[in-house]
C-alpha cells in the first residue's frame, strides 16, 4: 500500500470535487455546536410527540432507556483525507483535510479492540479510507480474525495510478467494495461529486468486474450507494436495485451485486446545502413526517460500535461528526479503553439528525432497515 500523502503530495489525488471544505473555508457550520445549533433553532411540531425532539419521540414509541443491542460491527473511520470533496459530505472531507487521520497505535488499538469485541464485520470508512498508511495492517489483522471486511471506497480513486492496484488487493483478501455512487445517470452524479466523476466511477466498477466483482462471488461483493440528490428521501431500496443493475448492464455492461440507498443526513456539507437553498425546515418536516418506529430496532448506533481517528468511541458515523462522544458515568470511552459490557451498557446519545435513520424504511450504513 502507499505510505500516507503529505501536504506537498497531493497532486497525487487530483479528482472531480465540487467544493472545498468547511474547515478550510473557516465556515462557521465547520463546528458541530454550530450544525446543531441550526436544527434545534427549528420550531419543529411532527413526529409522535409533536416536539421535535427525537428522544421523546423514542419514548412515545415504547422506547425507555435506550441502548444497544449485540455490536455486530467495528466500524473505524480512519480520517477525513479524501481525493474528493463532494457537496452532500457528511465527514467534509477533502484533499486538505490531513491532519486527522489514525496513527499505528490507534490502529494496533483497534485491532485489540477488535479481538474482544465480538464483531463479525470490519467496517472501514473516511475519508477514503484506503489514503490511510494503515489501511492494509486493519484489512489483514481482521482478516486474521476471521472477520468479514468492508472498505467504503469513493471509485474516483481507483483510477488514479498509484492506486491501481486496489482492485486486486480486495480480491485477494475477500474485501467487499461498499462504493458510493449517487445515481446511474451522468447529470445527477456529477452535480454532487464534480464533473468527470460519472466517467471516472464507472471506469472503477469496470475495473472491479474485470477483478471478479459483481458477478455474484460472494467473497468479492460490489455494494453500490446511493443518495439522493436533492432534498427528499430515498426510494425503495429494492425496487432502485433493480433498476440499477438494468440501467448499468444495459448501457454500460457493467455488473455489481446490491445496493444500499441512504437517506442524507442533515449535518454538514448536506446541511450548508440546505441552508443555501432555504430548505433546512421543509428537510426536516419531512424526516420527522416519515418518523417509522418500526425500525428503531435496526438503527446502525444499536448493532455498530464507531471508532474517530484519534481512538475515541461514538455510536455512529453520523455522532462522529457532530463530536457526540460516548460517554458512561465512568466518563468518555476510547478504542484504548474499549469494554464490551461498558459499550453495552451506555445509554446511546441522539439528537434531531437522528431522524434521518428513522425516516420511511429507515437508513444507515447498511442502507434500509426494512
Amino acid at each position: 500500500m502507499p505510505d500516507f500523502l503529505p501536504a506537498n503530495d497531493l497532486a497525487v489525488l487530483d479528482s472531480p470535487r465540487t467544493t472545498t471544505s468547511l474547515h478550510v473555508r473557516r465556515d462557521p457550520l465547520a463546528a458541530p455546536e454550530a450544525q446543531r445549533r441550526v436544527l434545534h433553532a427549528l420550531d419543529l411540531t411532527g413526529g409522535p410527540t409533536g416536539t421535535g425532539v427525537f428522544a421523546q419521540d423514542l419514548e412515545a414509541s415504547g422506547w425507555g432507556a435506550f441502548t444497544p443491542g449485540r455490536l455486530d460491527i467495528f466500524q473505524i473511520n480512519v480520517g477525513k483525507l479524501c481525493n474528493m470533496a463532494c457537496r452532500h459530505c457528511h465527514v467534509d472531507a477533502g484533499p486538505d483535510r490531513t491532519d486527522e487521520n489514525m496513527d499505528r497505535a490507534t490502529a494496533e488499538a483497534c485491532v485489540a479492540a477488535m479481538r474482544t469485541s465480538g464483531a463479525k464485520v470490519l467496517d472501514l470508512t473516511g475519508g477514503a479510507p484506503e489514503l490511510n498508511p494503515h489501511f492494509a495492517y486493519l484489512v489483514t489483522e481482521a482478516k486474521a480474525l476471521g472477520m468479514h471486511v468492508l472498505d467504503r471506497c469513493n471509485l474516483t480513486l481507483l483510477t488514479l495510478p498509484r492506486f491501481a492496484h486496489l482492485p486486486a488487493f480486495f480480491a485477494a483478501h475477500g474485501v467487499e467494495v461498499v462504493a458510493s455512487l449517487p445515481h446511474y445517470r451522468e447529470l445527477q452524479t456529477d452535480a454532487q461529486r464534480g464533473h468527470g466523476t460519472y466517467a471516472k466511477s464507472l471506469e472503477a466498477i469496470r475495473r472491479l468486474n474485470e477483478a471478479g466483482y459483481g458477478q455474484g462471488n460472494p467473497e468479492r461483493v460490489l455494494t453500490l450507494v446511493t443518495n439522493p440528490v436533492g432534498a427528499f428521501l430515498a426510494g425503495n431500496q429494492a425496487s432502485l436495485e433493480r433498476e440499477w443493475k438494468d440501467a448499468l448492464l444495459r448501457n454500460h455492461g457493467l455488473r455489481f451485486d446490491r445496493l444500499l440507498a441512504l437517506h442524507n443526513m442533515p449535518i454538514s456539507r448536506y446541511l450548508e446545502w440546505l441552508e443555501e437553498k432555504g430548505l433546512t425546515r421543509m428537510y426536516l418536516e419531512r424526516l420527522l413526517a416519515a418518523f417509522n418506529p418500526a425500525v428503531v430496532d435496526g438503527v446502525m448506533c444499536r448493532n455498530t460500535l464507531s471508532v474517530g481517528w484519534d481512538g475515541r468511541l461514538y455510536a455512529c458515523d453520523f455522532n462522529q461528526m457532530l463530536a457526540m462522544e460516548m460517554t458512561d458515568d465512568a466518563g468518555p470511552m476510547t478504542v484504548y479503553n474499549f469494554d464490551r459490557e461498558r459499550w453495552a451498557a451506555h445509554r446511546i446519545a441522539t439528537d434531531r439528525h437522528c431522524y434521518g435513520c428513522t425516516a420511511g424504511d429507515g437508513s444507515g450504513c447498511g442502507g434500509a432497515v426494512v
